[in-house]
């Protein structure tokens, strides 16, 4: 019998410590290894650690100085394959302007089971 692959692992990037709870707990039951941070700052440190990281899901508004858009881009140099899925209810995709390669929009209020399926889409090769 061959090893069972490793779960995918998403790095959920939410302040709103509710929403992100919830994320996290259907991630997980889908399958998910989640590590869940509350700013950009604390998303950058983690990527930096040399973790492993298959794919971001940030929210827009963060706290501090480096909102959703600005950490896609910043992960985007140290990470160029790496899937990015973005979260507002306050922007449209058409709001944010130019979004980094390999991205997509999520709208709030969002069904954390369609997250899991659109992740599961988005890591596919990861996965194999």
């Amino acid at each position: 019998m061959g090893r069972a692959a490793a779960p995918i692992s998403v790095l959920l990037v939410e302040d709103e410590l509710l929403i992100s709870n919830l994320v996290a707990d259907k991630l997980t039951e889908h399958g998910f290894a989640v590590h869940e941070v509350a700013t950009g700052d604390e998303a950058l440190r983690y990527i930096n650690s040399g973790e492993k990281v298959d794919v971001m899901f940030t929210d827009v508004n963060l706290p501090g100085g480096i909102d959703g858009t600005e950490l896609a881009i910043r992960v985007r140099d140290m990470r160029p394959d790496m899937p990015i899925v973005y979260a507002s209810g306050r922007y449209s995709a058409s709001g944010l302007g130019q979004m980094v390669s390999r991205s997509v929009f999520v709208p709030k209020p969002y069904r954390p089971a369609e997250v899991c399926t659109l992740l599961h889409r988005l890591t596919i090769a990861v996965a194999q």
